[in-house]
């Protein structure tokens, strides 16, 4: 597999970027295309590096594709979140980030390894820099990637900032914010530091594996259909247990706990209008899929839904 391991310029996305991105590609599909930046930079107005990194986030969240002709146009996806009358043209909905950290933690094509790694194969409680950097030059070296030491750092780095903030508390979303709006989602938590010898000192982490109560079933159920179009497309159904803790499942995703996943599994007949049905078993619980199903319509009900509780 083809990991990416940089082209995000050692930035985050912030607030602004991907409704800006989407609302100028709409005007100009070659907005990114210029290796310079030039036209984006004064569109956007932001420096290159961050036009590049801009370009990297729109594609790694699902909200724009590239054509042959070099071109980069607004994901169906994209259009459906982010045009004028979309579901969350401001990104003020949480359940917006949540589509977003699925996007860019399950890409089949050209998969972000730090994402990969730590949200599927990690398999202890906590992390920290110095364990996490050992295990991803042992996984680069088995994968023949030779990659350097600051590369690693600093993709680690990106992925943490993510989700943790640089600021000691929420800041306005304002342009200038440095923040990465996934930061929302509270996905990882520091959980305490650690002595490494010689007065240094490092900060260990731990995802947040806990019910979600702001990913909707109709949210989940989008999610469960993209994990079983992208990993299992020939299967009609699935172990419950693999929709729990496979690799790119909701559960693993998303960090929700099996007896959560089950709770939802169990409204998905209703939600889905029979798409997808749950058979409990004490021996082997599964997942049916009788149909396909509008993954958008999903979507639509998901925010439905969330703003009818507002």
């Amino acid at each position: 597999m083809n990991y990416r391991f940089s082209g995000h310029e050692s930035f985050p996305f912030r607030y602004t970027w991907l409704p800006k991105a989407i609302r100028g590609l709409k005007e100009n599909p070659f907005l990114f295309s210029n290796e310079d930046g030039d036209e984006a930079m004064v569109s956007l107005g932001i420096g290159k590096n961050m036009v590049r990194s801009m370009r990297f986030w729109v594609q790694a969240t699902g909200m724009a594709a590239s054509g042959d002709d070099g071109s980069l146009k607004p994901s169906a996806l994209g259009k459906i979140l982010f045009k004028d009358a979309g579901l969350d043209p401001f990104l003020e909905d949480i359940q917006t980030l949540w589509v977003l950290h699925w996007n860019i933690a399950t890409q089949k094509e050209e998969p972000l390894f730090a994402w990969r790694f730590l949200l599927n194969d990690w398999q202890e409680s906590e992390f920290a820099e110095q364990g996490v950097l050992r295990a991803f030059e042992r996984e680069a070296q088995r994968l023949a990637r030779k990659l350097s030491s600051v590369t690693l750092k600093q993709h680690f780095e990106v992925f943490l900032h993510t989700y943790i903030p640089t600021r000691g508390k929420k800041a306005e979303i304002l342009e200038d914010n440095l923040d990465c709006p996934l930061t929302e989602l509270e996905l990882i938590t520091i959980v305490g530091e650690r002595d490494l010898g010689g007065h240094r000192r490092e900060v260990v982490y731990a995802f947040r594996r806990e019910e979600k109560p702001a990913i909707t079933t109709e949210l989940f159920s989008w999610a469960l259909n993209d994990f079983w179009e992208k990993m299992h497309p020939n299967e009609k159904t699935l172990p419950v247990a693999v929709v729990a803790t496979g690799v790119g499942s909701p559960g693993q995703i998303f960090k929700i706990p099996e007896a959560d996943v089950m709770a939802r599994l169990a409204d998905i007949e209703s939600v889905t209008n029979g798409a997808f049905s749950y058979q409990e078993s004490s021996a082997l619980p599964q997942m049916h899929r009788e149909r396909q199903i509008d993954a958008f319509a999903l979507l639509d009900a998901a925010f439905k839904r969330r703003f009818a509780h507002v």
